[in-house]
């Protein structure tokens, strides 16, 4: 049996303290965003949560896991079949081992999983399996009276990693043959001393480090320590890499800014929930992180709820909506529908191959806000083959003629743009600009081709599947003030509505600048950049491009007017460019850099002034180009 976790833990984060003491805006010349794991598009499958809770059954997950193979989903990439919470017995005293409940998986019954990941292995589908970061789960911490739970002693139902990392590791992907691993974290959460389980002796008690409603009352470094060692253990037992690693801390400890560099997916919500406003409030928890999502660290606003509530077959208008938005995130793509009762024209949702390669696209960029406003958004993705993915977005109650534009596409104005609608496959064709009617909670979504505005190359703000914000120069994590508030919450409208509670605003932003105003320099606007805080790095991969071009300054909307900055260019790792030290008013300085062979490229932004997070910066017209 292993040690307990709190003897462990503060050398984890003694080892990040250290780690932070070092110049976090000096070059590195290595992309820092997390690559492990098998996550190079957005995992695809259905997950068990959202149409059984814990009544799981080995019938259910195998019923589920023939339907994506017969209605051809598996062949479209639903590869996934995930066990949510509810299949754990026991955990043997005094080995620690876990036991399945053998009664729901009658597989199990010879001492373990592997009959049944055989079996799902054998479909040609990976399998998937569910923990927490504590000694709890969820369904432990907020189930009342879930017959589904763990039985036995105090000890026995605790079947949650903590003290078990490496022996739960190993029995999961070794012993067991799963393939994918979601953690959970109510185990860090629902059982301080004062719960009321914990009172009544059911559970013990473990000092909350995550906090939901609060980025200040969360132990970040904590949190990080126990998915480090979660790596570490899941690198030991897969050294093919072939694993997924999907963090379920529901946007809490500012996980929006870090969950990119510990894991493939990363939640960046409380539980979606099959409402519209409810959807509101989880799209809206990434779609203004487009920097913080790349190919092996995707943004996870949680499971699509098609097939209950408002996304059923009689809401096709709103279950198509959920599938287009998710699609175009780089959002997984899980069902948790009760796939063997799904009607086909929701089934013909999940399997709208075009929608499904925007999804899959390999650049991985995730799509930028081109137009936000509170009643409708377009959304822009830049595609490997150069075409692009346009979605228009009606939030509201009324019908809309919304305004296409060329430049909300960065296509030139004066060439023919041909849109493909990738619902009713009709094509048709514009120039400069066009009206498109899109119906209430409707989401029209389209393949463009044109061409580019920016002849040679990409604008940094079209590709930020290539840019990582390593260091975003936040340094007091804020609550962000535009995530939907959505007034269904847990406990209807009781107490005084849900407050804004997910931690990232200031973060870098596309196009936009960190607090959404639009980037400017000394009165000069610039329609396409990054917009970061002073005392930041970028890290940007280079694909085959010879130049970066840019125009650096202090954005017009900093507040401080007294400190400079420098603007810095590293390539691989050596100094290639350096501005003068810019201040607020001070007109932008150009900077055309020479990047001919240079794999990764490093922005840094330096304050004069030390830490100042009133101060954006702008790289107005950020771009990569040919040209010599």
């Amino acid at each position: 049996m292993q040690k307990p976790r709190l003897a462990l833990i503060p050398l984890l984060f003694a080892a990040t303290l250290s780690h932070a003491a070092t110049d976090p805006l000096a070059p590195t010349a290595r992309w820092s965003a997390y690559t492990a794991g098998h996550a190079a598009t957005p995992p695809m499958g259905w997950s068990s949560w959202n149409a059984f809770g814990t009544d799981i059954d080995e019938a259910k997950i195998l019923g589920a896991a023939q339907r994506l193979v017969d209605s051809g989903l598996a062949a479209k990439g639903y590869r996934y079949v995930n066990i949510d919470d509810g299949w754990a017995l026991r955990r043997n005293q005094p080995d620690g081992r876990l036991i399945a409940r053998p009664d729901r998986f009658p597989s199990t019954a010879n001492g373990g999983f592997r009959p049944f990941t055989d079996k799902i292995h054998a479909m040609g589908l990976k399998a998937g399996i569910y923990s927490d970061l504590g000694r709890n789960t969820c369904s432990q911490a907020y189930g009342g009276d879930d017959p589904n739970l763990p039985k036995g002693s105090v000890l026995e139902r605790e079947v949650g990693l903590y003290g078990h990392i490496d022996q739960d590791i190993t029995l999961f992907f070794r012993d067991w043959g799963f393939d994918f691993i979601k953690v959970d974290g109510c185990g860090l959460r629902a059982y301080g001393a004062d719960s009321p389980k914990v009172k009544t002796g059911d559970y013990r008690a473990l000092k909350p480090v995550l906090d939901l409603e609060s980025v200040a009352r969360s132990d970040i470094p904590a949190v990080q320590a126990e998915f480090t060692q979660i790596n570490e253990a899941l690198k030991r037992n897969n050294p093919d890499g072939d694993y997924m690693l999907s963090l379920c801390v529901w946007g809490s400890a500012d996980v929006r800014a870090w969950g990119k560099n510990f894991g493939n997916i990363s939640r960046t919500s409380d539980d979606i929930r099959p409402n519209w406003p409810r959807l509101l409030s989880n799209y809206d928890s990434a779609a203004r992180r487009e920097l913080y999502g790349h190919p092996g660290s995707w943004n996870d606003p949680d499971m699509l709820f098609i097939g209950s509530g408002d996304f059923d077959a009689n809401h096709i208008t709103e279950a198509k909506s959920h599938f287009a938005l998710w699609a175009m995130l780089n959002s997984p793509l899980f069902t948790g529908a009760d796939l063997r009762t799904t009607p086909q024209a929701l089934m013909d949702i999940f399997g709208n191959a075009d929608i499904i390669a925007l999804n899959q696209d390999p650049a991985g960029n995730q799509a930028v806000l081109a137009y936000d406003a509170d009643d409708v958004q377009i959304l822009v993705k830049t595609l490997a083959s150069g075409d692009k993915a346009v979605a228009i977005f009606n939030r509201g109650i009324a019908a809309i003629d919304a305004d296409l534009t060329a430049d909300h596409l960065k296509l030139r104005k004066d060439g023919k743009i041909t849109l493909t609608d990738l619902w009713s496959k009709e094509a048709t064709s514009f120039t400069n600009e066009t009206k498109v009617k899109v119906a209430p909670r409707e989401t029209r979504i389209f393949r463009v081709q044109g061409a580019r505005a920016l002849a040679d190359g990409l604008y940094l703000s079209e590709q930020p599947g290539s840019v990582n914000p390593a260091v975003d120069g936040v340094t007091k994590p804020t609550a962000d003030p535009t995530v939907f508030r959505s007034s269904f919450g847990w406990s209807g409208t009781k107490g005084g509505g849900e407050r804004p509670m997910y931690a990232g605003f200031g973060g870098a932003r596309a196009d936009s600048t960190p607090y959404g105003q639009w980037l400017q320099i000394a009165g000069k606007r610039y329609d396409a950049g990054i917009g970061i805080l002073a005392n930041s790095r970028l890290e940007v991969r280079n694909h085959d491009y010879r130049r970066l071009e840019t125009k650096v300054g202090v954005d017009d909307s900093a507040q401080d007017r007294t400190h400079g900055v420098t603007f810095l260019v590293y390539g691989d790792g050596k100094l290639l460019a350096k501005s003068k030290a810019l201040r607020w008013g001070q007109p932008a300085q150009a900077l055309s850099v020479d990047v001919g062979g240079v794999k990764l490229i490093e922005l840094v932004a330096k304050s004069t002034g030390g830490a100042n997070e009133q101060l954006p910066v702008t790289w107005g017209d950020a771009a990569l180009t040919r040209a010599r």
